[in-house]
C-alpha cells in the first residue's frame, strides 16, 4: 500500500487543507529521523557517522583529496569537514599527507582499514533514495522536484552555498 496522498475516490470527501499540511510536515520528519536511524546504525555497527561515510567514499572513489574538495563532494563547509577529518584520523581510517612542493597542500586519503570500510559499508542513505527514485515514472520524479523546489524556496534554502 502506498503512502502517497491520493486523490479521493467519487463519494469520498477531500482531506482539509490543515490535514494536507499535516502529513507533509509528518513526512518531511519521517525523512529526519530516517537520515538519524541511519547514521546512528551506521555508528553502531562501523563507529562512523553519515558524514565520515560520506567522506570516506569520497576518497574511495576518487583518490586523495585536499579537505576542500571533499567538501564540495560531500556538500558540507571545508571546516565542517576538517572535524570529520580529525576523528577519522583518530579512528585510523584517513592520513593526511604533504606530498607536493607547496607544504600547505595537504591531501586526505585513506588508510587501509579505511578502504575496507568504504568497500564494505552500506551505502549512504542517498542511494537508497537514488535507486527508488528510478523505479518509479520520470512524471512521478518530476513531481518530487517540483515539490522538494516549492518547499525549499519557503524555507529559504535554495540559495545557501556551501563552501
Amino acid at each position: 500500500m502506498s503512502n502517497y496522498v491520493q486523490t479521493p475516490v467519487q463519494g469520498q470527501t477531500p482531506e482539509a487543507p490543515q490535514d494536507l499540511v499535516k502529513q507533509i510536515v509528518h513526512q518531511i520528519r519521517r525523512l529526519m529521523q530516517a537520515g538519524e536511524l541511519y547514521t546512528k546504525e551506521l555508528n553502531k555497527k562501523y563507529w562512523v557517522t553519515a558524514a565520515q561515510l560520506n567522506c570516506l567514499i569520497a576518497l574511495y572513489e576518487h583518490g586523495a583529496l585536499p579537505a576542500s574538495q571533499i567538501a564540495k563532494l560531500i556538500m558540507v563547509k571545508s571546516s565542517t569537514v576538517t572535524g570529520i577529518v580529525d576523528r577519522l584520523e583518530l579512528k585510523g581510517l584517513v592520513t593526511r599527507v604533504r606530498n607536493s612542493p607547496d607544504r600547505r597542500v595537504i591531501n586526505i586519503e585513506l588508510t587501509e582499514a579505511g578502504r575496507k570500510l568504504a568497500e564494505n559499508a552500506p551505502p549512504p542513505i542517498q542511494q537508497r533514495i537514488v535507486d527508488g527514485l528510478k523505479s518509479l515514472p520520470k512524471n512521478d520524479v518530476e513531481q518530487i522536484v517540483q515539490g522538494l523546489n516549492m518547499l525549499t524556496h519557503m524555507l529559504e534554502v535554495q540559495d545557501l552555498q556551501v563552501e
